[in-house]
């Protein structure tokens, strides 16, 4: 019997449990993202509400609250530890304290919002996403950031909270001198 047991959980660690990447993913109204992949352990709450676009990277152990809708844009990877947030109610428990739950009604200091997250963007891990915030195409937030409200497109944002502190341009202008050869690509997403 002890053998069984631990075959079986061999087997569940080996094509269950153990963290993958996804490769394909359908959203809920029927479209095939071939390009898109999702780990396995990421959890999407409300996903009729996730409008995400193709070739698209989700990591590893995220959570996508997609309650009050959430956007992703084309070629955004969003790495690992992820919290995409749309509702929050840490404000409205603190000033209702224990009367939270039984209080009937909408909690005063409850916040929603859709997060629109730009295309070819990347979030670094353990970066938490307040509702209500958009994000602009091409910008590159870095890790352990709490970003809340609205960021240009192109824009690197950091901290705790989040802000501008540079523009992604710069750094890609240094490797488009690199590699002149994907300027065109570049130019395709970027100039739109």
């Amino acid at each position: 019997m002890k053998k069984f047991v631990w075959q079986f959980l061999n087997l569940l660690n080996k094509y269950i449990a153990k963290p993958r990447m996804v490769l394909g993913y359908t959203s809920f109204d029927g479209t095939y993202l071939a390009k898109t992949r999702i780990s396995n352990t990421v959890d999407i709450v409300n996903p009729e509400n996730l409008n995400i676009a193709d070739n698209v990277f989700i990591g590893h152990y995220n959570i996508l609250d997609a309650s009050n809708r959430i956007m992703i844009g084309e070629g955004c990877q969003i790495s690992n530890f992820i919290s995409i947030l749309t509702h929050s109610s840490h404000q409205s428990v603190r000033l209702y304290g224990k009367h939270y739950i039984p209080h009937n009604g909408r909690h005063k200091g409850y916040i929603t919002g859709e997060v629109i997250i730009g295309k070819y963007t990347f979030i670094g891990a353990h970066s938490v996403i307040m509702p209500g915030s958009k994000i602009g195409k091409g910008s590159l937030v870095t890790a352990y950031s709490l970003v809340k409200g609205a960021f240009p497109d192109f824009a690197i944002i950091a901290g705790n909270p989040a802000q501008v502190v540079g523009d992604t341009r710069v750094k890609d202008s240094k490797l488009l001198n690199e590699y002149p050869e994907l300027a065109e690509y570049y130019a395709e997403w970027a100039n739109d």
